[in-house]
Order: C-alpha cells, then structure tokens, then sequence
C-alpha cells in the first residue's frame, strides 16, 4: 500500500536538492533534471513518513470521579474548552420498587466531565436554583450560559420556566419574561437560532398529550411569541438549518418511532424575523419567582399551579411555571412554507425502530447514530448521515468500525463546530465494583471525531462563493480570516498578461489527453504560441497556466516557504507541478475561489477532486483536504470509485479508502468495465481484488435477484425481487415469493413526499 507523510514543521527549510528527490505520485519523470528557466517543484514536500496501516478507530475512555447514577431524561450537553454539562434527570434504577418513586428520584445536580482529565465532578451551584426536574432541554447560548426550558418536576406537573446558568460564575437567574407563557410541557425539542429560542413539540396536559406547536422566545426582548400548529412529536431531534426548522425522530401521537423529516421555512415569514408583540395576553410576572402561585392575567386559556416541596430531598423552587391547557382551541397553522418526507426503505436508509439512535446536525446533514441495544444486531448498528440539499441518506461507517457491542450508550453531545462528538453510557454486561454487583453509571465515554467520516464541520460547509467576494487568506488554517483578494482576481485566472489581466507568474503541469492542444486564454479567446510552451521537458509538460503570484503566496503555505527561500523560480516566475494539468488547474483555481464545486471548466469530475485529496495531503492543506473527503464520499460513483480507492490509499485517508472499496465491490460488475478500473495498475488491481474475504464469491444473475441484493443493497434488503419461476431456481435456502413488487433496482431509497 502506498504511504503519505507527515505536515512538514513549520521550522523546517526546504533546500535544492529537493528538485530530485520527489516523482509525481509514484511516476518517474522522463527528465530528473529541469530546465534553466523552470523550476520543477516537488510533489512531495520533506516530511516524515506516517503509519496509515491503522484506520480510525473510536477507543472508549473510562472517566473518574463523581460519575453520575444512569440518568433518565437528563440534558447533557457540550459547552466548550472540553467540559460537557449534565443537568436534572431520575435515576434508572430505583430501589423503592414503586412507579411513583421514580418522581421523588429526580434530580436538580449541575455535573461537569472535564473531558480533558476524564473526571467527573458535582459543580457547586448559586442563585435562584431551579427545582428539580427530568425531560428538560439546555441550550447552549452565547458560549457561557445554558438555557434550560420546561421538563417535568417530581409531581408531574409540566413546567414553562425559563432559567439561565451561568458556566463562568456557577450562578442560576430567571429573567423577567413577558408575552403569553406557552403550554408546559416535557420530552420536547429546543434549537437557539437568530437570537430566539424555539421550542418545537412534546408531552404535556393532565393526560398526557402530544403537543404539535412551535413557539419562541426572544432573547433579545424576552418576549415569548404566540404558538402555532406545525408537528406532533415528542423525544425528536429539531435544528435551524438554511433558514428552516428541521425536526427528524421521535414519537408520534401514535407512539410509533418514525422516520419522518418535516421543515419549516422560516425566512419567508415576518413572524419569525421580528420581535413578538405582547398584549392583553402579556404574563409579565408568570416567570418571576418572587410571586409564588400568582395567577396570570390569561387564565382563560392558561392555568398556573404552585407546586409544593417534595420529599426528594431537594427543594422544589415553588414558582416555576406550569401551565396547563383548560381550552382545545386549535392553533393556526405556523406561517411559512411546510413541507415533510418519509423514506419507507433503502440500501442506505436506518431503521428507527430498531437500536438506540442519536440524532444531530452536522455539516448540512442530519447524523443518526445507530448504537448497539437488545433489539439490533451489531452488524446493523452504523454511522449514517442525511444529507439535507439532496435529501438522500448515506453509510458513513458500519457499527463495527466504531461501536463495541457489549457498551450501552445513554447520551450524544456534538460541539457547536459540528466536528466533535461524543457518547457518554457503560458496559452493558461486565460487574462495576469488586462486590460483583452490577451498577450503571455514566462511567465511559466514546469520542468521535467526525472529520475523519468526511464531515467540513458546520463553519466549513458552505463553501465560499467566487461571488461572495470573500475567501480564506491560507489553506494552512482550517477556518481563516476572510479577504476579497481571490474574488477580485478570480476573472483574471489563467488570462496572458498582454490581456491585461495582470498575470505575473506561470505554472505548468503533465499534459493529458484532454489538453495536449488546449490553447491559452488571452480575454474571451484563447491562442497558442511557441514562446509559450516550456517545460523540463518540452513533450511531457502541459500548456503554462498564468497566476499571480500573490494570491499563490497568500493562499499556498508551501509556496510561500519556498518563494521566501529565493530558489530558482524567484527568478525565473515558472514552476512546473508534476501533476496532471487538470489537477493543477483546478488546485490553481481553488486558491482563487476557495471552492471545489462542480464548474465547466474546473473539478468537472471526481478524477480531478482525487487528485486535489492527494495534493491537500502532500501540501498539508487541511481545508483542501476537508472540502475533497466531503465532495468524494457524497458524489463517489461506478465511473471513478476505482480512481477515488487508489488515490485515497496514496494520500493516506484509510476511511475514504475503506468506504471507496465497500462501493467497489458492491457495483464489481459494472466497476471492472469503467476506465478508471482499466487504469489502476496491476498491484493496484491485485490490493483491490485482495479486499474481498477469503471465503467470497461472486453472487450475480438471477441468484442476487432472488435474495433482494440488487441496487447496492444487503441480501434479502431492499434490491429488485422481480418475479422468479419456481422451476427456474435451483438455490439451496432460498425461498421464493409468489407476490413480489418489480422495483427499478438502481432505486436506492423509496421516499414519499408531502
């Protein structure tokens, strides 16, 4: 297989014997040496090779300290410089054996795992402390507070309250909250978007009913708006996401898990741009806690109830808010556009009825972690993601490469970044002290770091536009300042200087096919002369690509090093990249654009973003390389899954590798014709073939048709299960079906849209 290497230092110097010491990926060059008018720079910067034989592989961490009962209910959540927050909840395990117990179990303890140190500690906590409380949410707001709305206290009254903690100085505050209080309620979802808290769904009413509202609080007023109709659900996920609320998961008024995604556009509506208004329905002292079981001044539609100390041992603070719902007047339905899908099955589509899932947003895409439980086989569990523009679901990583079957996982935290997560549960078998007594606790903890499944992270996501006017001033930081410079040279790439176009440096790359005789740009049109084409060597050398040099110099860190140097291209302003031309061109054009998409000209086609991948990894070009792991695992494809394999294997990225390989020999039939198989070299070809277990087969024809492994699916899931004579199958172990659907088998995921 072949190596990558390590990021250079950035103390290390860079000399002349370099020029002889890199070939193109493996090639040879028909000349070591170069011309004395180009500079040949090196494909493959000094560094130190690393061991890419290791895949990623997520390792449980065991944590220390005040480790936590299992707690049910609870909110848990990340809250930067690695220090996850877990608030309220009721013990799992209850040794009073009475069902009512369980609410004089609930808890109103701040915990904090550092997760630096793996140690968990109880955080002393002052103010107006909250009482104690389960199936709340905490949203993490301005980076140092939590907001911790609603739940449900130890007398199964709903709650509506609104508290603030502060993580810098441990101190609870309710502030004074104005407008209509909405339904109290539990088990619902929160999202903190545009300087509002929207709450979406949950439990609520002396019956216990599912609510289908959305409503808001306005941070900067602390102002709740007015509640409307928009879905039913309770234990869902819900999110802000190009400008629309996403709700996935859940329960439904029927109490069936679904795979249901709605969304709500809320762009399009006045509504939910502005402040809410407050009027006669205005409950300026429902949030204050000085004002024990004061009734609001709309209890036509609202009730507030006090609440009385509990026994748990903690004081229930005896003004937090419920309101309960003495009126079925039906709410509007919430302005904007809303539209849902369902996806019924597919290769690729998770089951919610099955495992303990995890929900949350990443990069433009929903992740659902399907963890190991009682009601799943581990080979099912698995890492997929759904990606939001296309609405199409995809396998980031099978259960195996990241879960152990015999943990439990009881929470996900995911930083504000999207590029971290983290699963918090404990061994599901093994005895937890010496007595050999089993006991549960929070005590381990699974870190994932999502980059390594192709994730940009929620900064990166969307890339920056050429018409934006703005792009990253060096690919060396992942996340950069902005300047305009690229977009304001952006119409003057690849133009000749006599074009005015400013052009103070060229490059050229290996010719391909493509562009043996492509002519040079000049304006509109494009010539060719003689005095333009040089090289090391005159046959294999691409036509000159004209730049500008300070955009090289500002986006290109290896560049910048060498130019500092003074070496040969200082003087002469040429430099020659043994690349293919298309590569090159379209890694020229990135530092311009700061983007990778699809382009007529530029990254056309996956055999070009593979290229870019290895040259983000030779260059140590962490953003490049981001932005290609992502475009490679969305787009990967029959005609370049070949071409994605080898040259993920070179750049040293084993999970694209992986995932390129499962692709392979899943479409092997129609992968073996593609050009790009053609061209993998014969222990490329062999390392590919050598994937496949010892014991496997080739399963094709009308076997595959009969066990439903037709269309990328698993055998006897999903595939085309046409209509099979019985006198035609002599297969052991398979039996056919009298009534089975003909489905287009290159139909993936079946979906029904509303």
């Amino acid at each position: 297989m072949a190596q990558s290497h390590t990021p250079p230092s950035s103390s290390s110097s860079l000399s002349s014997f370099e020029h002889s010491q890199s070939t193109p990926l493996g090639r040879t060059p028909a000349s070591a040496s170069s011309s004395n008018n180009t500079y040949l720079l090196p494909t493959s910067p000094m560094k130190e090779h690393r061991n890419t034989s290791e895949s990623y592989k997520p390792k449980i961490l065991r944590t220390c300290g005040q480790r936590p009962a299992c707690l049910v209910n609870a909110s848990v959540t990340y809250c930067g410089n690695n220090q996850i927050y877990a608030f309220g909840g009721f013990d799992q395990y209850t040794d009073e054996g009475v069902e009512a117990s369980l609410y004089h179990k609930l808890y109103n303890h701040v915990l904090k795992l550092d997760l630096a140190s793996l140690q968990w500690s109880l955080v002393d906590n002052y103010g107006d402390i909250p009482g104690v409380r389960m199936g709340h949410t905490a949203c993490l707001w301005q980076g140092d507070k939590l907001l911790i709305y609603g739940g449900e206290n130890e007398h199964r009254e709903y709650l509506s309250d609104v508290i603030l903690f502060d993580l810098k100085t441990a101190h609870w505050t309710q502030p004074d909250i104005r407008g209509p209080s909405p339904k109290g309620r539990a088990r619902h979802a929160a999202a903190v978007y545009d300087d509002k808290l929207f709450i979406v769904g949950g439990l609520t009413g002396a019956d216990t009913y599912t609510l289908d509202e959305i409503c808001y609080l306005d941070l900067k007023t602390w102002t709740w708006s007015r509640s409307w109709s928009f879905v039913g659900r309770f234990d869902h996920s819900a999110w802000v996401w190009g400008g629309r609320m996403w709700v996935f998961g859940g329960l439904g008024p029927d109490m069936e898990r679904t795979g249901e995604l709605w969304w709500l556009d809320l762009k399009s509506s006045p509504a939910f741009r502005t402040a809410p208004e407050h009027g006669s329905l205005e409950s300026s002292n429902s949030n204050n806690r000085t004002s024990s079981g004061q009734r609001s001044s709309f209890t036509q539609f609202n009730q507030t109830q006090p609440i009385v100390t509990g026994t748990s041992g903690y004081t229930a603070n005896s003004s937090s808010v419920q309101v309960r719902a003495t009126s079925m007047i039906p709410k509007p339905i919430a302005p904007g556009a809303i539209a849902s899908i369902k996806f019924v099955s597919g290769s690729n589509v998770p089951s919610q009825a099955l495992g303990t899932h995890f929900h949350v947003y990443s990069s433009g895409a929903l992740l659902d972690f399907v963890t190991p439980a009682g009601t799943i086989r581990p080979s099912e569990c698995n890492l997929s993601a759904l990606e939001l523009e296309p609405l199409q679901w995809q396998k980031l990583a099978e259960g195996p490469e990241i879960f152990d079957p015999a943990y439990r996982w009881h929470y996900c935290a995911i930083n504000e970044d999207g590029t971290k997560a983290w699963l918090l549960g404990c061994a599901s078998e093994s005895p937890d002290n010496a007595t050999g007594v089993f006991e549960e606790y929070l005590s381990d903890v699974l870190p994932l770091d999502l980059r390594k499944f192709g994730l940009l992270g929620n900064d990166l996501t969307s890339e920056s536009s050429i018409y934006s006017g703005k792009m990253p001033a060096s690919d060396r930081h992942v996340a950069s300042n902005l300047t305009g410079l690229g977009a304001d040279l952006e119409p003057m790439f690849d133009l000749v200087p006599e074009s005015g176009s400013g052009s103070d440096f060229i490059i050229t790359g290996e010719k391909d096919d493509e562009t043996q005789d492509e002519p040079v740009a000049t304006g509109s049109s494009r010539i060719a002369t003689d005095s333009q084409v040089f090289s090391s060597s005159e046959n294999m050398a691409s036509r000159p690509i004209h730049v500008h040099k300070l955009i090289l110099q500002a986006r290109w860190p290896h560049f910048k090093r060498v130019y500092a140097a003074q070496m040969a291209e200082f003087h002469t302003k040429k430099m020659h990249i043994p690349e293919s031309f298309s590569v090159v061109r379209a890694f020229l054009y990135y530092l311009y654009t700061d983007s990778i998409s699809k382009h007529p000209e530029y990254c056309t086609s996956l055999n070009e973003v593979a290229g870019l991948l290895v040259m983000a990894n030779v260059y140590d070009m962490p953003r490049l390389r981001l932005l290609c792991l992502h475009r490679l695992s969305r787009e990967l494809d029959v005609e370049y899954a070949a071409t994605v394999w080898e040259r993920a294997g070179v750049a040293g990225e084993e999970w694209l590798r992986r995932r390129a390989a499962t692709f392979c020999l899943t479409h092997w039939g129609r992968l073996v014709r593609t050009e790009g198989f053609r061209r993998l070299s014969r222990q490329g070809m062999m390392e590919l073939c050598e994937v496949i277990d010892v014991e496997g087969r080739v399963v094709g024809g009308e076997e595959l048709e009969i066990i439903g492994g037709l269309g990328g699916g698993k055998f006897g899931v999903g595939g085309s299960g046409r209509h099979v004579s019985k006198g035609r199958s002599s297969l052991p172990g398979v039996q056919l079906m009298e009534d089975m659907e003909d489905v287009d088998g290159e139909e993936d995921e079946i979906m029904e849209l509303n």
